[in-house]
């Protein structure tokens, strides 16, 4: 227990907007290894409050657990529907915010006090942490991973939203975009802090590693892994790519991993186009493992987005000395050079194809030595966790 066996250690609370939970265990897995990888120096305690439809005749449900010395509080709670839309609304922001408050207090009582509030995605998280910072003197730091300020979503509008979370991000003792580009974006939307720190996000380096040296294929593995939001990562337009591909050359197959809102349509999709079962092979969603062993098992990685900030997929790519063929959309560009992989334009269905069928041809010349040692240089456990715990402890310091 935290309270117990560490009391010199700085606590740090998350309040993540996104966590893994019972409904989906991947929602927001990158927030859960930031913390994974900050306790390693300090104690990280988790509060992850979550609307739940399923509850019927209890208000909540409270769920503990500790996974990888990481102690979370899940609180699941039912949102009030009079029918009355504006006064549904208010009922349910109040609800979040006292089931939040509740959460702290039992985190205060197991774990004692926080010395530091760490926010993951904005606004409202960063609303309670600034309250916390008001009454109880807790300073509190933010990370963004939302590409919702980026020209190329837009998404982040209107009046009030954006006067709260400038309060917001004014008064936090540090602000930690995943990505420059996205520190950019945020500025951009007049979003000023005095201590912006990029920290990207961390990869399990045990979990993705090189494959043994193999022998020479005949038939060349391309990966795609995403969420199947056709809108965001352009899948239609590798499939279009992969069968154009194939009717000059056999040498090659997709394996597409993953799940989403347009799952079964790409299916469909790929049947049409006559690649399903050929040349394109859906795998559904691999997790942990299971994922691990198909990266390291293919030659390379392709993804097409339209807009990403740094996705979790390419930095397991690189721990599995993989590279990768990318849009030069968010902040990809940051961590892909010519030793990684190559760059694309968005949506250039032409450019892709010239960029598959250059590494098809040439993918041996990327040392997956370098490519591990990159990763280890920048997502490492402890690379993040040294850089998370230094932000903290200016925090508290301050």
């Amino acid at each position: 227990m935290h309270k117990e066996n560490n009391k010199e250690r700085l606590h740090v609370l998350y309040l993540p907007r996104w966590y893994p939970h019972k409904y989906d265990p991947m929602h927001g897995l990158f927030i859960e290894r930031h913390g994974i990888a900050a306790s390693a120096y300090c104690n990280v305690s988790v509060l992850y409050v979550h609307p739940d439809e399923n509850l019927k005749d209890q208000k909540f449900h409270i769920d503990e657990s500790w996974k990888n010395k990481l102690p979370a509080i899940r609180i699941y709670y039912k949102n009030i529907n009079t029918g009355i839309i504006p006064l549904d609304k208010l009922i349910n922001i109040y609800r979040f915010f006292s089931f939040n408050q509740k959460g702290i207090r039992i985190i205060r009582r197991k774990y004692g006090k926080p010395d530091v509030i760490h926010v993951h995605v904005l606004t409202r998280h960063g609303l309670i942490a600034l309250l916390y910072k008001i009454f109880y003197h807790i300073p509190y730091v933010i990370t963004e991973h939302w590409t919702r300020y980026l020209p190329s979503v837009n998404t982040f509008k209107g009046l009030f939203r954006k006067v709260l979370t400038r309060i917001v991000i004014k008064h936090a003792s540090a602000v930690m975009p995943v990505t420059e580009n996205l520190k950019n974006a945020m500025v951009m939307h007049g979003l000023r802090n005095k201590n912006y720190v990029v920290i990207p996000n961390v990869v399990n380096m045990e979990m993705f590693q090189p494959a043994a040296p193999k022998e020479t294929r005949d038939i060349k593995r391309i990966i795609h892994i995403s969420c199947f939001d056709n809108n965001q990562k352009n899948i239609s337009g590798i499939l279009r790519v992969i069968q154009k591909l194939s009717a000059e050359r056999q040498d090659f197959c997709c394996d597409m991993i993953g799940e989403g809102i347009d799952f079964e349509w790409l299916i469909g999709y790929g049947k049409e186009l006559d690649i399903k079962d050929r040349f394109v092979f859906f795998h559904g969603l691999k997790e942990n493992e299971a994922l691990a062993d198909m990266i390291k098992q293919s030659d390379f990685m392709v993804m097409f987005s339209n807009y990403e900030n740094l996705p979790v997929v390419l930095l397991e790519s690189y721990a599995s000395g993989i590279p990768v063929i990318s849009t030069d959309v968010g902040g990809i560009k940051e961590h892909l050079n010519k030793n990684l992989g190559i760059l694309i334009r968005p949506n250039d269905e032409e450019q892709l194809y010239s960029g598959i069928k250059k590494m098809l041809d040439n993918n041996k010349q990327y040392e997956k030595t370098r490519i591990r040692q990159y990763a280890e240089e920048h997502f490492s456990n402890e690379v993040i966790g040294k850089r998370l715990f230094l932000v903290y402890q200016q925090a508290k310091q301050a």
